[in-house]
């Protein structure tokens, strides 16, 4: 009999979280530790990148830190290198620095829209690329890019951000394309209202908060920890032939159409 349980065993492999200083990437880095992956929690902070770190190896994990600009090529192949020279492969990627800068799209400079899209999408390709092509030497290997279900609903403000998100998931889709006959998976996880430093803006206001909350089918925010299941299974042999998809853990936010509870008709509300 099969033991299923081991489809989510990470043990022996290598992780590594970029943006593991916070939010997101550091949930998913003790995560992914938990499950038994050794993981490389690599921020732009190195000092909060070793407070994850530390805080994995205290709990009984693998961890080491390092520091990384994603905005700077060299920075990122000097990361990934590293990491092959100490380990000799990397098995997971899991990549999430973002900036949303709120502003109407018509209001947008030119600096500023450079700085989104240098991050958010440039970013993700520079670190897509560099792991990508040590994946494809060894023949194996998940690679999971940070979207948002803001890749496919947008408001007011969030034009070009969400651009940036749609274009990282049509970037999973192609490059699944391309390595997939090397055995490399590439996914795009795609998360819904979660309280981090991106979104404290909206959080430390309780009206906007509570409005959002509202916005999605659970009726409330997650927690980063919400989002370390999402990326276990697509680090995992239990998402084994799931690649170029979109997960969206978005709490049915992208399922609802319209802000209003609408009145349903008598002939309707009656039961068969």
């Amino acid at each position: 009999m099969n033991d299923w349980r081991k489809l989510f065993d990470l043990s022996e492999r290598v992780a590594l979280v970029i943006g593991a200083g916070s939010g997101i990437g550091r949930a998913a880095a003790e995560g992914l530790a938990a499950f038994g992956a050794r993981c490389v929690a690599a921020d732009l902070s190195l000092e909060n990148a070793e407070a994850t770190a530390q805080a994995i190896r205290t709990g009984g994990g693998l961890a080491e830190s390092a520091a990384v600009d994603v905005r700077n090529t060299q920075s990122v192949e000097e990361l990934v290198g590293g990491v092959v020279q100490r380990h000799g492969r990397i098995d997971v990627l899991l990549t999430t620095p973002a900036v949303n800068l709120r502003k109407r799209m018509l209001e947008y400079e030119d600096a500023e829209f450079d700085r989104v899209i240098e991050l958010n999408l440039k970013g993700t390709f520079r670190v897509a690329r560099a792991v990508g092509r040590q994946m494809a030497r060894q023949r194996a290997g998940s690679i999971i890019l940070m979207s948002s279900m803001r890749a496919l609903n947008v408001e007011p403000g969030q034009s070009v951000y969400s651009a940036t998100k749609a274009g990282i998931g049509q970037m999973a889709r192609g490059l699944a394309v391309e390595l997939g006959p090397l055995g490399v998976r590439v996914n795009a996880l795609a998360p819904g209202i979660v309280a981090t430093p991106l979104t404290r803006p909206i959080t430390s206001n309780p009206t906007w908060k509570e409005a959002y909350a509202q916005r999605c089918a659970l009726g409330r925010w997650a927690e980063p920890s919400e989002m370390v299941g999402p990326v276990v299974f697509l680090a995992s042999d239990a998402s084994s032939y799931v690649t170029a998809a979109t997960l969206f853990a978005d709490a049915g936010w992208t399922a609802i159409d319209g802000r209003f509870e609408p009145q349903l008709s008598q002939a309707a509300s009656k039961p068969p």
